[in-house]
């Protein structure tokens, strides 16, 4: 996949830009997407990494799930992390069939190697925030539900994957409704799912404010300043600015500290030269003031969603990943 061309200037029109358009209703989006849709893969042939295939979370808001086995399966007796995955695209765009993800999942599922269930949540403005974190708890719960009736459930899930060692992980903003998930997941009584890391990869945070980053970067070919609060713009509540507590680390910061406090292992990943690299590196710091385990890994070259175009970015980015499971699980056949 070849990189974008940079915007002209930060006066360039982020409707065109991220290829939409707001229909007159005013509470949706015509999407022109530019990636392509992929079918899933269950019966693909061995050169796949990992087989994949569809099945429903919730009938009634149309959601459903992704899964990838790594391709060959391993031995049934080795069961395997499950990794809860939401994609990135601002929370407006993409699915995990489009071939971006779809891709990136199936070659993670065989690295690591781990199961990976791909949330296909609802996208605003049609369905604003909190929409896509109630989806994301959805998704929680068909997985304690797979775990309770392990004998009954999905084969793939009843012979591979070890439901105590599940991880929450997402791009973009994918990385904020992974963050959020394990925030709102400390309320709830899984078991016997257990929930043991968070992993974000380039989360998705901003505020009023601009950080260094955002006016350093405001013409960035990929997150330009103006396309970013557009996205926001989109997704948060109505009437709601980005010093949103959907938005603003600080401001999570001021109305969960203790809950956050409370969160397993992260692992925060991002670039120097992404527009959002300040933002992520308070979450870092907040977390690390609260007593969270963080391991965040920056490097200063690299953009934002550099590991969708860099093979070498996308195998250092997995590599990182495994050692972080690997530092929580001890699970020596990965």
């Amino acid at each position: 996949m070849s990189e974008p061309p940079p915007p002209s200037s930060s006066a360039m029109d982020p409707y065109d830009f991220l290829k939409i358009k707001l229909n007159p209703d005013g509470n949706s989006l015509t999407r022109n997407y530019v990636v392509p849709t992929v079918p899933p893969s269950a019966t693909t042939p061995s050169s796949e990494p990992a087989l994949s295939k569809d099945i429903p979370l919730n009938p009634t808001t149309n959601t459903s799930l992704r899964l990838f086995l790594p391709n060959p399966p391993p031995p049934s007796a080795a069961k395997l992390p499950l990794i809860i995955y939401f994609h990135g695209g601002g929370f407006i765009l993409y699915h995990p069939s489009s071939l971006i993800f779809h891709r990136s999942c199936a070659a993670l599922a065989a690295s690591l190697p781990a199961i990976i269930a791909s949330v296909d949540y609802r996208l605003c403005p049609e369905h604003r925030l909190p929409a896509a974190y109630h989806d994301a708890l959805e998704a929680l719960h068909w997985a304690q539900a797979q775990a309770q009736a392990q004998a009954q459930s999905d084969p793939w899930l009843r012979d591979y994957v070890d439901f105590s060692k599940t991880f929450l992980m997402g791009s973009s903003a994918g990385g904020n409704i992974a963050f959020f998930t394990a925030l709102n997941s400390l309320s709830l009584s899984l078991s016997p799912l257990k929930i043991l890391g968070v992993i974000m990869n380039i989360p998705y945070f901003s505020g009023v404010h601009r950080s260094d980053s955002e006016l350093r970067l405001v013409d960035d070919r990929i997150l330009p300043l103006p396309a970013n609060d557009l996205m926001w713009s989109l997704s948060l509540p109505e009437g709601a600015d980005r010093d949103h507590v959907y938005c603003n680390p600080t401001a999570v910061d001021n109305e969960h500290g203790d809950a956050i406090g409370r969160l397993p292992p992260c692992f925060i990943n991002g670039y120097g030269g992404d527009p959002l690299v300040d933002k992520q590196k308070e979450l870092v710091k907040i977390l690390e003031a609260r007593g969270v385990r963080v391991d965040a890994r920056f490097v200063e070259d690299g953009f934002h969603a550099v590991e969708l175009f860099d093979q070498a970015k996308a195998f250092a980015l997995g590599q990182n990943i495994k050692n972080f499971i690997l530092s929580i699980t001890s699970q020596s056949s990965m």
